[in-house]
């Protein structure tokens, strides 16, 4: 689901000149840098930035690239969560200039105990807020 309208979560981000390559586009892995920042801006939306910050470990990452951002453009990045488990949960990821989707990416994340990296169940407040933010509904399960 990759309309922005589906998107709570719409980050803005000026392409800066180091995440281009010598054609002046957007290095491709570079789009995982933006989801990365739209995973941290997700949560921050969510009450969870800071020192409230929850630990995820990445387990899973993928991306579509449909066109190509370039220098000083300003793109959106597009976060939701399309399914919540017991331990994980997957996010969405889209890039977008206006209305047109560069990049869609899935990412999927385990939620750990800091100290000894053990995946540990969603928190109860987490799930309730994901559920209550998003605009579509993750699955479940």
């Amino acid at each position: 689901m990759t309309e922005k309208s589906a998107f709570t979560l719409l980050h803005p981000l000026r392409v800066r000149w180091a995440e281009c390559d010598a054609q002046g586009i957007v290095f491709n892995v570079n789009y995982f840098l933006y989801f990365d920042v739209g995973m941290t801006e997700w949560l921050r939306a969510l009450g969870f930035g800071g020192d409230a910050m929850l630990e995820f470990y990445t387990v899973h990452a993928e991306a579509d690239y449909k066109g190509s951002a370039r220098f000083d453009e300003m793109i959106h990045i597009g976060m939701r969560c399309a399914r919540l488990g017991r331990t994980s949960m997957t996010l969405e990821a889209a890039i977008f200039r206006g209305d047109d989707v560069l990049t869609q990416g899935k990412l999927v994340y385990v939620h750990a105990e800091p100290k000894t990296q053990t995946k540990t169940p969603l928190p109860e407040d987490f799930v309730a807020r994901v559920l209550e933010f998003e605009k579509v509904a993750p699955e479940r399960g």
